[in-house]
């Protein structure tokens, strides 16, 4: 298999990005940028595949099999790198440090501290951990929590790929269905609270829901809700849940699995996902082991049409079949089950408590 090189100077790279800067992103210079933005991001692969190795070789020293702990990596969409760009004016695009992104999701919160210790306390890694953002203990202000390990990568035998960083993703299926769930109501219910720009109903109940999972999984809530009990942060869910009608929005947001293409359904190396948003369409198209380049152009030109002002979003995603994908990127498929299951429990034991309680008294 051929891993792209870095083929342009940092400098190169650095203009680029600042290009994706100018709003809109339409024109032939944003055209004429494509290219070396393309490759820059193609050239993280080759790091990327040797820290998933490395990934799976100790989640499976933890017992755990890929089927309860689903490992994923993709490449930073065009449109996330813009979007990032902007809200970061001094950020430089040779110097973002989440281009390659690693994902591993774990069934519970004692997995997740283990893991995260196999990688800061017991790692003998030549690589430079550049950064830890524990967001679990410290989750952020929109409810977000996940464990962020930032990598340089550092080889002797491939020295060309030398100082370029991969950020590592630790989350438990609880944190990913939240996360999921989020970029769900982002793509069709014109929300961005992942930029911090949600509606206010919307980011509060995306911040009950995060406190609610955090007592479940007996961790620290987001600071808004420090002292706040259990019953107190349900009964304010179910309310901003009932206001929202979330959950019918949700179900209603899920593309259904026949909009995979059937041809897709065997195990590959690569797949190339474009959800449209306009027509709440799913396209994958998957690539051989050999066919590396041939997906890296698929992907350039998807975000060609995204740069033209199409209401697509594309992402290039590494390994396994396509039911592994949709386990691994359910965003993408926009499948908040995970979350609509967890909600609906929450939301079923508040009523249920709520009417017992009033039989009672009643009594």
């Amino acid at each position: 298999m051929a891993f792209a090189k870095p083929e342009y100077s940092r400098g190169q790279v650095r203009r680029a990005g600042d290009v994706l800067r100018e709003v809109p992103i339409v024109g032939q210079r944003v055209v004429d940028a494509l290219p070396i933005i393309t490759n820059w991001r193609a050239a993280h692969a080759y790091p990327l595949n040797t820290f998933q190795a490395t990934l799976r070789t100790r989640l499976a020293a933890l017992g755990l099999a890929h089927g309860n702990a689903p490992v994923g990596q993709r490449l930073k969409r065009l449109p996330s790198i813009t979007t990032k760009l902007s809200r970061f004016p001094k950020m430089q695009l040779d110097r973002m440090q989440d281009i390659a992104g690693l994902r591993a999701v774990v069934p519970s919160m004692p997995m997740l501290r283990k893991l995260r210790a196999a990688y800061i306390d017991h790692s003998r890694f030549a690589h430079e951990l550049r950064g830890i953002d524990d967001y679990v203990i410290q989750p952020k202000d929109d409810g977000y929590r996940s464990v962020h390990l930032v990598y340089r990568y550092k080889n002797a035998r491939a020295p060309q790929y030398d100082g370029l960083h991969v950020e590592l993703q630790l989350r438990t299926h609880l944190q990913h269905a939240w996360a999921t769930a989020v970029e769900t109501v982002d793509a069709f219910a014109n929300q961005a609270i992942k930029a911090g720009r949600a509606t206010p109903q919307w980011a509060d109940f995306f911040l009950l829901a995060s406190t609610a999972f955090a007592y479940i999984e007996r961790a620290l809530p987001p600071s808004r809700f420090h002292g706040f009990s259990i019953d107190d942060v349900r009964e304010r869910l179910v309310e901003s849940e009932r206001t929202l009608n979330v959950l019918v929005r949700l179900r209603g947001f899920s593309v259904a699995a026949d909009q995979i293409h059937k041809g897709d359904q065997k195990k590959s190396a690569y797949h190339l996902v474009v959800l449209d948003t306009g027509r709440r369409a799913l396209n994958i198209r998957s690539f051989s082991t050999d066919e590396l380049d041939a997906a890296t152009a698929a992907y350039g030109d998807a975000e060609k049409r995204t740069a033209n002002g199409e209401p697509i979003d594309a992402v290039l995603v590494a390994g396994g079949s396509v039911a592994q994908l949709r386990k691994t990127y359910p965003n993408y498929f926009l499948d908040a089950s995970a979350f609509i299951k967890r909600i609906s429990s929450i939301c079923n034991m508040h009523t249920n408590r709520a009417s017992g309680g009033y039989a009672r008294r009643r009594a």
